[in-house]
């Protein structure tokens, strides 16, 4: 896994206070009492947590912005714990429309481990405002259900609890709601109660769709300990036609380079609306304000270059997937389009570039008309040759004369070639090699 460059990260030091830099990027969408938050922040350093459940074996795009908030929260000098939800993954956080599956515990502990690696990576474990990790399991392992409710569910109102916007989705619903989910939010507040004790942490930070579940804990650290905490929601990210970020037909942008490619992820950020990239700016990258507000200028000005987009796609590639990876990223993309060597791409960013393109599985020998219909470029065999015929078709860059066979010659990396008709409409040949 590639490692981060930590150093070359700084928060805008053109900002008075964390908060204010917060609020103006856009993280935050509700917390508790603003002025007790901003005193706290601008004070003595605190220490925060943010929960991170083993729903699945990879973070999201979702959670990188919950990742980015416990950074830019420990450049400002305080101290994070990242938490790993080995208990409270083996439950699950209610879902809005049905009931989860309950994945096993060995799947549940491996995920930790992945999970918990991926969250290492964006914070640092060294100096005065060092990280430290956690993983709930620890403190709820031996607990019996006797304790759960004597100790815990005494203090939670199942009133208040039926009002959580989860909870009372599937109460609406015909999936309804188990006991084991609707038990999640005991859970999740006592997270905050154990690190509060043990470690004197005072803010909680997740997504504003947990904020009943944030507050949970407020009000357990309260009732027991007699201590006012805070808590802080992000809004959750949306796309400016109403879409939610990160979707597309339900697949989630991992950010696992194994699940979604770093070129997969490259291009994601590439494509966003203008309308979406000066918000995606602030949140997802390090650059000044004055630097985003060039970018702004840009988008106004000059929308066709598209400047804000590209920066963006490299800026969030080079930070989740590393420089190197981005470099690639950025140099597959321009040579697909006939602006560098596509010899020079390495063999997996060359792979996952075709995946991401309309492909198709080819013999050699097969005619590169066949191959046009094959990948849809063109609708028949006539209109591919006449295509090639009027020297709109290449293959690697390279243009075509006639119609031909897919040659040994025409594979780059051992078993693809890549087409394109006109300037931009591509698709690439997956074939098999001779010793296959």
């Amino acid at each position: 896994m590639t490692e981060l460059n930590l150093a070359s990260q700084a928060n805008d030091a053109s900002f008075e206070n964390v908060l204010d830099e917060l609020e103006w990027r856009g993280y935050v969408h509700v917390s508790t009492d603003r002025e007790e938050l901003r005193a706290l922040l601008g004070g003595e350093p605190i220490t925060y947590y943010c929960g991170f459940d083993p729903t699945a074996p990879s973070l999201h795009l979702g959670h990188l912005v919950q990742l980015l908030l416990l950074r830019r929260l420990q450049l400002a000098g305080h101290k994070p714990l990242g938490l790993v939800g080995g208990s409270t993954g083996l439950i699950g956080d209610p879902r809005p429309t049905a009931e989860r599956t309950l994945n096993s515990r060995d799947t549940v502990a491996e995920w930790v481990e992945r999970l918990r690696g991926q969250i290492e990576r964006y914070l640092d474990f060294e100096g005065p405002s060092a990280a430290r990790m956690v993983n709930n399991l620890d403190w709820t392992a031996d607990i019996t259900a006797i304790d759960f409710l004597r100790e815990l569910g005494k203090h939670f109102r199942v009133g208040t609890m039926l009002k959580k916007d989860a909870v009372a989705a599937r109460l609406n619903s015909e999936a309804g709601i188990s006991y084991t989910e609707f038990s999640y939010q005991i859970l999740q507040s006592l997270d905050y109660l154990e690190l509060h004790r043990r470690y004197n942490c005072v803010l909680q930070t997740g997504g504003s769709d947990q904020w009943g579940n944030l507050t949970g804990g407020v009000d357990l650290v309260r009732r027991i300990e007699g201590k006012q905490l805070h808590a802080m929601g992000t809004p959750l990210i949306t796309n400016s036609d109403g879409t939610k970020f990160g979707k597309s037909e339900g697949n989630a942008i991992w950010i696992d380079a194994e699940l979604t490619s770093p070129y997969a992820f490259y291009q994601f950020w590439l494509n966003t609306d203008d309308r979406d990239v000066i918000e995606r700016l602030k949140i997802f990258t390090f650059l000044t304000k004055a630097e985003i507000e060039e970018f702004a200028r840009l988008v106004e000005e000059e929308p066709f270059r598209r400047a804000a987009q590209r920066e963006l796609a490299k800026q969030v590639t080079a930070l989740v997937h590393g420089e190197a990876a981005a470099a690639q990223a950025i140099a597959a993309s321009q040579a697909l389009f006939g602006q560098g060597e596509l010899t020079e791409i390495d063999a997996e960013t060359l792979a996952a570039a075709g995946k991401e393109l309309p492909h198709t599985d080819a013999a050699l020998g097969t005619s590169i008309a066949q191959l046009l219909v094959d990948t849809e470029l063109v609708k028949s065999l006539g209109e591919a040759r006449r295509a090639i015929s009027q020297g709109g078709v290449t293959i690697n860059n390279v243009k075509l004369d006639d119609d031909r066979a897919l040659e040994q010659g025409d594979l780059l990396a051992g078993d693809i070639a890549i087409l394109r008709r006109g300037k931009k409409t591509l698709a690439a040949v997956f074939a098999a090699t001779a010793g296959e």
